[in-house]
């Protein structure tokens, strides 16, 4: 994940769906300098498909419902999903990237992070399958058979991919705001341990509340 100083016809050549996977900072260097925001939203459009379809597990409510028509909702969802996911975390890590003397604007982080939706675009097939071949072992917590041999793969390159996304989230930041790999590391964790606190808080609270009102 080395800095890159190629000149603007070498950029040109980058592919972001090939690139990003082994060149974080050659490929947000390039989104940032020849990219639109509209080829950002393309690329959460498509690569949130990956991350929906994923987010089905366990979701017993949907197990009555037509595979096609979750298909047919995961894909319309996946751009609001992740034009407001991509969007809420470009303004934390452009915050908190200024702690670091960061130099990236929030259009910077935005178009730069919308790259870290491309490895879920793997995840699509997978979950196409599992959903469509054994919906019940997907969605149904409780799900007592035996699991299809797609649920291994599945859980396997969701876990690869999980752990790469960070890996490329990382190297997004770091070129982003003009800062170390360390300093991109700390942009992401320091506001992930606030709201984790604050999450943890908010339990204990509502707890506190519920436990008051059933008194």
């Amino acid at each position: 994940m080395d800095n890159f100083n190629e000149t603007p016809r070498e950029r040109l050549k980058v592919n972001p769906f090939l690139s990003i996977w082994l060149h974080p900072k050659q490929t947000t260097r390039y989104m940032i300098e020849e990219k639109s925001i509209g080829f950002a939203i393309l690329l959460l459009s498509i690569g949130y498909i990956g991350v929906t379809l994923s987010d089905l597990i366990d979701k017993i409510s949907y197990i009555d419902w037509s595979p096609w028509l979750i298909v047919l909702i995961c894909v319309i969802l996946s751009p609001i999903a992740g034009i407001v996911g991509t969007a809420f975390v470009a303004l934390i890590a452009w915050l908190f990237g200024k702690l670091f003397k960061g130099t990236g604007t929030y259009s910077h982080l935005f178009k730069g992070l919308s790259l870290t939706a491309i490895p879920f675009i793997v995840l699509i097939p997978f979950y196409l399958i599992w959903l469509f071949i054994s919906p019940e072992s997907l969605m149904d917590p409780d799900f007592a058979g035996s699991m299809p041999w797609i649920f291994w793969l599945a859980i396997l390159v969701t876990l690869v991919i999980g752990i790469w996304s960070i890996v490329i989230t990382i190297g997004v930041v770091a070129e982003a705001h003009q800062i170390s790999n360390w300093m991109a590391f700390f942009t992401i964790l320091i506001p992930s341990i606030i709201f984790f606190i604050l999450i943890i808080i908010l339990i204990i609270v509502l707890f506190v509340v519920l436990g008051i009102f059933m008194m």
